[in-house]
């Protein structure tokens, strides 16, 4: 007689655990390590957490700010895709707890009936690997289709998350479209993959914004391996940056999260007379004020908060001297 699935499931687990080069060799099967050793979870167990009560819930949003209020939107318009489809959309804070969701009437009890509740945890050290934990345990977007979850619990269903970095480069959340179609397959699975992603960099573009709201910012042409993250600089006044993403960060050679030293705009704004990147921002911006005061130098340097020597500075060096 065959064995169940969530009997074959649980053998797959333990040989891959037990296995003393798996973990190097694959990603999943490093989370299933730790899912195993470092968080002593038991892939049999049926166990469903506890969701935190209301009280809880609320002093977590509180905590995220106008974080929340600005993923609204993007959230509705994420499951105005997807929830047709038998798809829900989930919220998780740093920690892996629920904060938000979006699900189809009819498919309400079903979603909470594997745990994906208000309030619920699935971090890793909870769920063992999922699509929010190992999200957010690995900072990076993932897909954790049906029997790659660790739990044999939630091989229905699979689960696509990506990460949402804070204005400071802070994790701050993990975005999930989550789903139980036995025919959801792996090409739709990509499909959905890039509108996680791409909802989850734009939540973050509009609340890095929000928090640099009196300051220009910068989007920038300079790119990192394997970075899913906007490039984007907060410059002030005086052409300090003051904020940046977590991809600016990383291109840049920034400290990742926190503060940082701030530093002069035009330090990566490259060489004089190649306009690329930042650069070519810049001289578009004083060109566009030189135009609408028709060549006045002085006009223009108001319009743009500057005086009229650090204007011909700029214009200096980006060749626009008259």
């Amino acid at each position: 007689m065959p064995l169940k699935p969530e009997v074959q499931h649980c053998d797959q687990v333990h040989r891959t655990v037990g296995s003393g080069s798996a973990a190097a060799k694959s990603r999943l099967a490093a989370s299933w390590r730790r899912s195993s050793v470092l968080h002593g979870l038991d892939p049999a167990s049926r166990e469903v957490s506890a969701a935190e009560e209301f009280g809880a819930i609320a002093g977590r949003r509180e905590r995220l700010g106008q974080f929340v209020d600005i993923a609204q939107p993007n959230l509705d318009r994420l499951f105005s895709l997807v929830g047709r489809s038998g798809c829900g959309v989930v919220l998780s804070d740093c920690d892996g707890v629920i904060l938000d969701h979006r699900y189809a009437t009819g498919d309400v009890s079903s979603f909470e009936s594997w745990g994906l509740r208000l309030g619920s945890d699935w971090s890793e050290a909870r769920e063992g690997t999922n699509g929010i934990g190992t999200c957010l345990a690995e900072e990076r977007a993932v897909t954790i289709h049906r029997d790659q979850h660790f739990m044999a619990k939630n091989i229905a269903m699979s689960c696509i998350d990506a990460p949402i970095f804070g204005a400071h480069g802070e994790l701050l959340a993990a975005l999930d479209v989550s789903s139980a179609r036995v025919d959801q397959t792996e090409a739709i699975n990509d499909l959905i993959f890039a509108m996680v992603v791409e909802t989850a960099r734009k939540i973050e573009i509009e609340n890095f914004r929000a928090a640099y709201a009196t300051s220009r910012i910068v989007f920038a042409d300079q790119a990192v391996d394997g970075e899913e993250g906007s490039v984007l600089l907060a410059v002030d006044e005086d052409d300090i940056v003051i904020g940046a993403t977590r991809a600016a960060r990383r291109a840049f050679g920034l400290t990742v999260s926190g503060a940082f030293d701030p530093f002069p705009a035009s330090d990566v704004l490259g060489h004089e007379n190649e306009h690329r990147g930042f650069a070519k921002g810049e001289r578009a911006a004083v060109v566009r004020a030189l135009t609408r005061e028709k060549g006045n130098v002085s006009k223009a340097a108001q319009a743009l908060g500057v005086s009229r020597a650090t204007l011909y500075r700029h214009m200096k060096r980006l060749g626009l001297e008259k």
